[in-house]
């Protein structure tokens, strides 16, 4: 479960985001920050940080613009920009053949798998998932802000889009590992 910890300062953001946006970013920021730092101290490598190097991008870009213009229509999209934001890095991810998962991954895999096709595979499929989780939400919050809809469909949305790709990284490369021993031929 080590993607959980990368979320951290998107939670820590949205707490204190309930009570202003601004250090909402600050507290993201911050946050994300020590994360990093005390991982990069214990030996993490960069590609399993992707996710938290984003975030802490992220959280600095919306700081400065939330500090610029505090009363900028942007506060209410704040979500949607954060979802956004993590579909980006997730799609963009694909996209450059580096699924942000890889690095998670490899903290927990021996280093002879680093490079079988199959654990590049399992990492594209679990990305692909969390990225649809993260634009699913995105989607749902955009109409739920644009039609005034009620909070708990948006939270709803947040619980589904989360835990739907938690639970699948949890399942599926134990099914995967499952069925190619089944394949194996008997030695």
């Amino acid at each position: 479960m080590g993607y959980v910890r990368g979320f951290i300062p998107w939670v820590v953001s949205g707490g204190v985001s309930a009570w202003d946006w601004r250090w909402g970013a600050v507290a993201g920021f911050v946050t994300g920050v020590l994360l990093f730092v005390q991982d990069r101290r214990r030996g993490v490598a960069a590609d399993a940080l992707v996710l938290e190097a984003g975030s802490i991008l992220f959280f600095i870009l919306l700081g400065g613009y939330a500090f610029a213009d505090p009363d900028s229509p942007a506060e209410r999209w704040n979500g949607v920009l954060s979802f956004a934001w993590l579909a980006g890095i997730a799609w963009g991810s694909l996209a450059l053949r580096r699924p942000f998962t890889l690095g998670i991954a490899r903290r927990q895999t021996p280093p002879e798998y680093w490079d079988h096709p199959g654990f590049v595979a399992v990492n594209q499929v679990i990305t692909a998932v969390w990225a649809a989780g993260f634009t699913f939400i995105l989607g749902v919050l955009a109409v739920c802000e644009a039609t005034g809809a009620p909070d708990w469909i948006g939270w709803t949305a947040r619980i589904a889009g989360l835990l739907a790709p938690a639970l699948f990284t949890k399942v599926y490369p134990a099914r995967v590992q499952a069925r190619m021993q089944a394949q194996a031929p008997d030695a």
